[in-house]
């Protein structure tokens, strides 16, 4: 096999694609019959620091009295299944004056497809372009054309245009070409009017055209129209619609030998370039999210321009036979491939270099042994840095805990004050704590960082053994809180429910266990309980990251307040590290409580009092141990009639430039009335992509200004108010999570997503809350059904004894007479049997027990509550 001379690179998936041509002979002297195009894919080892073959592939073709070159190779779109593919474009040229190409596809298995085919009059010259369907446009006389795969037919734009310095895809407009063309200046009898230098700048003029919607984009939006002249190629970093207005951010080489930076239509930098006759510009994002533009130009050499405060050439190199951008070393961002030239080696990637301009440096040829050193003492100064940062943080913390227990003390103080004035006005004698109890207390607030308990508050769980008859100072629960526990208290109302929120300090929030919100009317009415039923819900949305996560929960929850277990002790100590890792971030929990409200507007105007009920965590030789259930007080809230009818706490979701801007808590609310939904989608044969179009289409959804991973619904109906999320694993697995107000939107979007989505497209629905988690939460609902089935046996054992009829008759015993002197007589015998079968009989009804109504009611209603947990469990699992 004799290898041509004609070689074509192309990157993908961090792979580098080689094709070469190569022509087979079947005998000595006899002529070419055959060409095989090669393919060979070669991946970067990061332990030998050299490209090896992974696979390869081969495309054959008849060459008979042909001549086969390879005009130019990209990686496009299939439009069939929305997956980017290498692209192959090949002439054949016969001796007549017809040409033929061929436009091939290479898949993963490296098997090519011949996509389509077409003839030409004239050899394509001019500004190739490969582009999404796949298509083939170009240049010819001053005319575009373009064929697809959809057409298979070459036709014609109607426009003319001198040169084609970028195409591509631009949002609402699709495939677009930028290029320039002759001006029309205005007629005039007077040739001298426009000077020569004002024909050349006015007289050609920037444009765009649209090739699905044949419309003309105005030049003006790109750059000024005095840069048409001289741009020689052009890249769009970005493009976006807002308002209906499109805005571009794009970089542009001149024949000037200048890179210039657009924005919106105006210069934003320019940066001389160190080489004459650029030709092309392309873009790389690095490890450390800068924007590199890399320049190559005619001569073979290649520079490297950085945007910060300003354009400036940061690298620069020579000899280059082409350059490549692509993640080569799997790090998750680009670097770029120099290819250079090397007559004196075979092997094209024998000679090369990757970097990033940074951390990233690989180069054949040289040893890194020599790097290890200086690398270790880069490490060894950034610990250094990181301990005195802490230790200033340290000092930071001790300083800031010594002014906060001031402060508290301050505050007892002046509450002690408070109570006292007030037992002397009502006339009551005043105790002061005694000096150990103040000790005590100045000890536990040192340890815990904490504040002044709050009495008089009670557990409000759904205790049935022993429920609460009063806020007596006997009963209340004397805990330690810190004092800045909540970092806010709101309230919303979201259609027919009352929506309150308390934002939780992370650190607060992670030494505690079943939270939960209870809502007391603090108006004394007593007619009613002031307790007021309600529904909890824990969530907490990073803005950081712009994660939302709501605690999982039954979607049929229990009418009264919900105990949300979301951990057992195993569990708290496996996330601990998980959970203290997000102090860092800053995070915060808001625990939140839906009522009804409708019944609260009966009274007009009502005054709550909002607690917070959870278990506090002691830390015991490195280890969580539960603690006794605290009670805190978080403030109180008003509600009227009035206010609600003036819109005071409605939530507001308006667009604005593309994006909701409902506040924090408004999207907390809608979370919080609405039920979880989340779904797993995978396609075998296409991508997603029409899940997206659908949310930002049909579905007319906008992202959250607040998290961007979820958009809101503005779609007029009942899907309104719906939000989604939206992730992709991959391009062919993804899931979408709803947060709907009940099933009927459900089904309606599901309906309507369907619709869109292939025949082939696998929609499961998925369970919320881990695995591992539920599995252990149902272990302890087991064990606990199995406590309640065995204790309400045993411990009603007693009530059952004296509930038990017994058949025989009262008074009748069997007599304590000796057994001799019963049989002595033939009458004594008879007796003796007669009481004997008297025994048996009594002996089997006593095995024959009933138990008083109302008990047998309280054991079933028990063990059913603990199997219907259970059976929850199970069904979540399945």
């Amino acid at each position: 096999m004799l290898l041509g001379e004609q070689e074509q690179f192309l990157s993908y998936n961090g792979e580098v694609l080689i094709f070469q041509l190569s022509k087979t002979k079947h005998m000595e002297g006899a002529a070419d019959k055959t060409v095989n195009l090669h393919v060979r894919r070669m991946a970067f080892n990061r332990d030998t620091k050299l490209f090896v073959q992974k696979s390869s592939g081969v495309f054959s073709m008849h060459a008979s009295h042909l001549k086969i070159e390879i005009i130019c190779c990209s990686c496009t779109t299939d439009s069939r299944t929305g997956i980017i593919l290498p692209c192959i474009l090949m002439k054949k040229k016969k001796k007549t004056n017809v040409v033929e190409y061929l436009l091939l596809l290479l898949h993963n298995s490296n098997q090519f497809e011949q996509s389509f085919h077409f003839k030409l009059d004239y050899e394509l010259k001019e500004d190739i372009r490969l582009i999404t369907g796949p298509s083939v446009l170009w240049r010819h006389a001053n005319k575009l054309f373009y064929i697809s795969s959809n057409t298979c037919t070459v036709l014609s734009a109607p426009v003319q245009l001198s040169s084609v310095v970028w195409t591509g895809e631009i949002e609402d407009e699709g495939t677009v070409v930028l290029g320039t063309r002759t001006a029309c200046l205005p007629e005039s009898e007077d040739e001298d009017e426009f000077s020569t230098s004002d024909r050349a700048i006015w007289g050609s003029e920037f444009f765009g055209y649209a090739i699905e919607t044949q419309k003309i984009l105005t030049g003006t939006c790109f750059m000024p129209h005095a840069y048409s002249r001289v741009v020689s190629s052009v890249y769009i970093c970005k493009n976006e619609t807002l308002k209906k207005q499109l805005q571009i951010s794009l970089v542009a080489i001149t024949h000037k030998n200048q890179l210039i930076w657009f924005q919106d239509g105006l210069p934003k930098g320019v940066c001389e370039l160190p080489y004459e006759k650029p030709c092309s510009v392309k873009t790389a994002v690095i490890s450390s999210n800068d924007l590199l533009f890399v320049v190559s130009f005619a001569s073979g050499n290649v520079c490297v321009v950085q945007r910060r405060d300003s354009l400036q050439v940061a690298s620069k190199w020579q000899k280059v036979k082409s350059v490549l951008v692509d993640d080569f070393i799997g790090s998750g961002s680009e670097q770029l491939l120099l290819l250079f030239k090397d007559d004196s080696n075979i092997d094209v990637l024998s000679t090369f270099e990757i970097t990033d301009l940074g951390e990233v440096n690989y180069a054949s040829g040289i040893n890194y042994k020599h790097d290890v050193s200086a690398a270790e003492e880069l490490q060894e100064n950034g610990l250094l840095t990181v301990q005195a940062l802490e230790t200033r943080l340290q000092a930071g913390r001790t300083s800031v805990r010594e002014l906060q227990q001031h402060l508290g003390l301050k505050k007892r103080v002046i509450l002690e004050s408070c109570r006292a004035l007030i037992n002397l006005v009502e006339e009551r004698t005043h105790v002061l704590p005694s000096a150990k109890e103040v000790k005590c207390i100045r000890e536990y607030r040192s340890l815990l960082n904490s504040a002044e308990p709050l009495e008089g508050l009670v557990s409000l769980w759904d205790d049935v053994e022993n429920p609460p008859h009063s806020l007596s100072k006997e009963t209340s629960l004397a805990s330690k809180v810190p004092e800045h526990f909540k970092e806010q208290l709101w309230q919303r109302v979201v259609g027919d429910s009352l929506v309150v929120g308390v934002k939780l300090t992370e650190s607060f929030y992670l030494s505690l266990r079943d939270v939960s919100l209870s809502l007391v009317m603090d108006q004394d009415f007593s007619s009613i309980s002031p307790i007021i039923e309600c529904r909890n819900k824990i969530i907490k949305l990073n803005k950081a990251f712009s994660a939302l996560a709501v605690s999982s929960c039954h979607i049929e929850p229990p009418p009264k307040k919900m105990k949300l277990d979301l951990h057992s002790k195993k569990d708290l100590k496996e996330e601990c590290p998980k959970r203290c890792s997000r102090v860092q971030l800053g995070g915060a929990k808001t625990v939140v409580a839906v009522t009804s409200l409708s019944p609260l507007l009966a009274f007009h105007r009502v005054c709550c009092v909002v607690l917070l009920h959870a278990k506090k965590q002691k830390h015991r030789n490195d280890s969580l141990q539960d603690s006794k259930m605290i009670t805190v007080l978080c403030g109180k809230i008003l509600l009227s009639l009035e206010d609600i009818s003036n819109g005071k706490y409605s939530v507001k979701m308006l667009r604005d430039n593309s994006y909701c801007t409902g506040s924090m808590e408004d999207i907390l609310a809608v979370l919080a009335i609405s039920v979880r939904f989340s779904f797993q989608i995978v396609s075998s044969d296409c991508t997603l992509t029409p899940v997206n179009s659908w949310l930002l289409g049909e579905m007319e959804c906008t992202p959250f200004k607040e998290c961007h991973d979820n958009i809101f619904c503005h779609k007029a109906g009942n899907v309104y108010g719906t939000v989604f999320n939206w992730t992709l694993k991959n391009p062919f697995e993804g899931v979408l999570t709803l947060f709907c107000r009940n099933l009927t939107v459900l089904f309606q979007c599901l309906h309507s997503l369907t619709r869109v989505l292939p025949p082939s497209c696998d929609v499961k629905l998925l369970r919320s809350g881990s695995k591992g988690v539920l599995t252990e939460q149902l272990a302890l609902a087991l064990e606990k059904e199995m406590l309640t089935l065995r204790s309400s046996f045993f411990s009603k054992e007693s009530k059952a004894e004296n509930s038990l009829t017994w058949g025989s008759e009262p008074g009748k015993k069997i007599s304590d007479a000796p057994m001799a002197s019963l049989l002595d007589s033939e009458e004594g015998v008879q007796q003796f049997r007669k009481k004997l079968q008297n025994e048996r009989e009594e002996s089997v009804l006593s095995m024959n027990q009933t138990m008083n109504g109302a008990c047998y009611q309280e054991m079933a209603l028990k063990l059913a509550e603990a199997q219907l947990s259970s059976d929850m469990i199970v069904w979540r699992l399945s």
